[in-house]
């Protein structure tokens, strides 16, 4: 299938690694060219050399907590690739532990950048974007159901599930499209720090598989082929979902 993403731009945040790099990995393999965000200089650099350098993919090393960083992105986009065509919203995940137990700071840290720094990135794209863009915003399985010790993740990502569907109802009549992806149990760093956090990995990843219709925990990439084809022009008339991308471990309708 021709997903038309042959020369279309799109900024990813959090992307230095994980789904978010796993995302710009299949956009590139398609044609598309990508700019990429992250905290870290050096991994930023090391991502953009992956995907060939300054001609598919060029970084900024950003925080989406600093209001000034979607704008950054999305002129980097058009001063150097000439135009943007969508987003993949991107954050890492909060810190573990319950709701109740959680502080008031992390709760607030975790606002601004998980939550806010979302909906802020979303508003300034779609602002820049015309008929066909699309952003997708990553939040995780907890926007439909709770995920034990991740307190804050459950607090706050069914409220983004919540915006990027407003969002999809104001932004539709300009033909711009907003989604959200839920990714399941996928062998990023931050899965395996979670695994690795209960004292004994290799169990805690038996128990998790075993709890997955398809017996086994995902890859990057097979959540990023589905977060391109979102995002591509072949998906055009798909807006203001959640899709999980989560091996059938999610048990709604």
């Amino acid at each position: 299938m021709d997903l038309g993403l042959t020369d279309r731009v799109y900024v990813l945040t959090g992307a230095s690694r994980g789904l978010g790099f796993a995302t710009a990995e299949c956009l590139v393999a398609d044609g598309a060219r990508v700019v990429l965000s992250a905290r870290a200089p050096e991994r930023v650099a090391e991502a953009v050399e992956r995907l060939g350098g300054p001609g598919h993919a060029i970084g900024l090393t950003a925080d989406l907590a600093d209001p000034e960083t979607p704008q950054r992105l999305v002129v980097a986009a058009w001063e150097h690739f000439g135009r943007l065509d969508g987003a993949l919203v991107s954050v890492g995940g909060p810190p573990r532990g319950t709701a109740a137990q959680a502080t008031d700071e992390q709760w607030r840290q975790s606002f601004e950048t998980v939550f806010l720094g979302s909906v802020r990135a979303a508003r300034t794209v779609a602002g820049a974007l015309t008929d066909g863009g699309a952003i997708g915003l990553v939040l995780s399985t907890s926007a439909r159901g709770p995920v034990p010790g991740l307190g804050i993740s459950n607090g706050l990502r069914p409220g983004l599930a919540g915006v990027a569907k407003d969002m999809a109802d104001e932004y539709g009549p300009r033909g711009v499209r907003v989604l959200g992806l839920l990714p399941g149990r996928i062998m990023t760093d931050r899965n395996r720090e979670l695994l690795a956090a209960t004292g004994d990995a290799e169990a805690a990843r038996a128990e998790a598989e075993a709890g997955i219709p398809l017996r086994r925990i995902g890859g990057p990439a097979e959540f990023g082929r589905v977060a391109a084809f979102l995002l591509s022009p072949a998906a055009s008339y798909v807006t203001g979902v959640t899709v999980p991308v989560d091996g059938g471990a999610l048990r709604g309708l």
